[in-house]
């Protein structure tokens, strides 16, 4: 699971890196598809990452909206915020976690539980899905996208 994790990490960084050639408007633009742009669905990964995390550990959600953080540099800032208590329960993860249950309630009231190892596994999936809907937007700007190879980035060592 960690290496996973560790994967999506590098990724994110590395489209943090590329969108420092994209000007601020283009950004900012609401697109077809996702949240609505590309530092939207950058705040918005970060943000349902760490908000499953914290739930996970009982804490409470990060409700803060994307206007408060409309800035690469802002959205960059965030993700290393986090990452260390990201990072920290995603190490600490046991196989004895997997079947650990999160109660949880539907906007409707009716009460919902998920496992663990859902969520987890839920998390890892939610990035690898908008990182691919950022290399659709890239490509729409003429700009070769972030490789998704998950070989040759060292995590094996």
């Amino acid at each position: 699971m960690l290496k996973l994790f560790e994967y999506n990490w590098q990724v994110r960084k590395d489209w943090f890196e590329w969108c420092r050639d994209v000007s601020r408007e283009e950004l900012l633009k609401k697109r077809t598809g996702g949240i609505g742009g590309i530092l939207h669905t950058l705040f918005h990964i970060v943000d349902v990452e760490y908000s499953w995390i914290q739930g996970l550990q009982g804490k409470p959600d990060f409700t803060e909206p994307f206007e408060s953080y409309a800035s690469l540099e802002q959205v960059m800032e965030l993700s290393d915020r986090f990452h260390e208590e990201v990072r920290s329960f995603v190490a600490a993860w046991t196989d004895d976690m997997e079947m650990k249950v999160l109660s949880d309630v539907y906007p409707n009231g009716d009460p919902i539980n998920f496992k663990y190892g859902e969520i987890m596994r839920h998390v890892i999936a939610h990035e690898i899905h908008h990182m691919g809907q950022l290399s659709v937007w890239s490509r729409e700007l003429g700009k070769a996208p972030v490789t998704a190879n998950f070989i040759r980035r060292g995590l094996f060592g």
